[in-house]
């Protein structure tokens, strides 16, 4: 797989939710903070847009789609002068399939997705990511619309395996504006996500994603990128935050940890697949880079309770 799909199948998002609203005149709703990250869509109409200690308002219009993964309170009106209602409010309203009709709708339709993050290591994605991505769907973009235009029509229609097929969209939509976001949306900025936009590094790691228990050697991975060794390590710093063996380092163990927590595979198999002559070498890489030994994590993350999955509004 490539770089952001081995990311996103390492983290497993799953979707805590999934649902729209349809609202009509003067409104405005306060939703709490969240787990996860949450992406919607406006499929029609218009409003504003206000996240927890971000200054200055965003625009929303019709075709627009937003990222929010800083876990942060946020506020969507039609005025943002209005006194905001809880979204709580908004669960003991009618629905129409799974959309909420707020103030008879008709105005500002909204679509879109809470999704949680498995395992302890979410801030490989959300890290990278700023308090909001802004995303305007250009008529090109025809993969996002198909997916709005589908949710859309699966939210409202209840047909059998309704509330599925809307998760699974909802899960594409995701997808789909991480692509765009790292294709020509971002700007300039620290961490693996930016590399992947850059032809060069991107080459070099998925080379380290594909094949992670190879003995990498700075220079074999400079000359996949197509780079002198010394512009090569100085560039992947830049971008990346890190030295290049150190990300390897680090997306073994997180690869590592994947294993100890959903695999029934021996600490001594484990440190093999991932390039390690010794399980003695291994335990010591990993507990540098997880801050326990591979035991240790496995007990604490079995431990741990399992994530429940449920279906609402959005």
């Amino acid at each position: 797989m490539d770089p952001l799909s081995d990311v996103l199948s390492l983290l497993r998002p799953r979707t805590y939710s999934s649902g729209g609203f349809d609202a009509g005149g003067e409104w405005s709703i306060q939703f709490p903070r969240y787990e996860g990250i949450k992406c919607y869509a406006v499929v029609s109409g218009q409003c504003w847009l206000l996240v927890e200690d971000i200054s200055d308002p965003v625009r929303l219009k019709k075709g627009d789609c937003f990222l929010l993964p800083t876990e942060r309170s946020f506020c969507l009106a039609s005025d943002l002068k209005l006194i905001p209602v809880d979204v709580k409010t908004l669960l003991s309203l009618p629905l129409n399939g799974r959309i909420v009709s707020y103030n008879g709708g008709g105005d500002c339709f909204i679509v879109g997705g809470h999704f949680t993050l498995s395992g302890a290591h979410a801030g490989i994605l959300l890290g990278t990511l700023p308090a909001i991505v802004h995303l305007r769907i250009e008529p090109d973009r025809a993969e996002l619309r198909w997916c709005l235009d589908r949710m859309s029509r699966e939210l409202r229609a209840q047909r059998p395996g309704g509330l599925l097929v809307a998760q699974h969209l909802a899960h594409m939509m995701l997808v789909q504006a991480i692509r765009l976001y790292v294709e020509g949306d971002s700007q300039a900025g620290v961490g693996w996500l930016f590399a992947l936009a850059d032809k060069q590094l991107s080459a070099a790691m998925q080379a380290m994603h594909g094949d992670p228990a190879r003995h990498w050697t700075l220079q074999m991975l400079a000359e996949r990128a197509g780079m002198s060794r010394t512009i090569f390590a100085s560039r992947f710093k830049e971008t990346v935050g890190s030295s290049v063996m150190e990300y390897l380092a680090r997306w073994r163990m997180l690869l590592a940890g994947d294993k100890l927590t959903n695999s029934h595979a021996s600490v001594s198999t484990i440190a093999l697949e991932l390039g390690y002559e010794s399980e003695s070498a291994f335990s010591k890489a990993f507990k540098r880079q997880m801050g326990c030994s591979p035991r240790q994590y496995s007990r604490r993350s079995n431990s741990a309770p399992a994530l429940r999955q449920r279906i609402q509004v959005a």
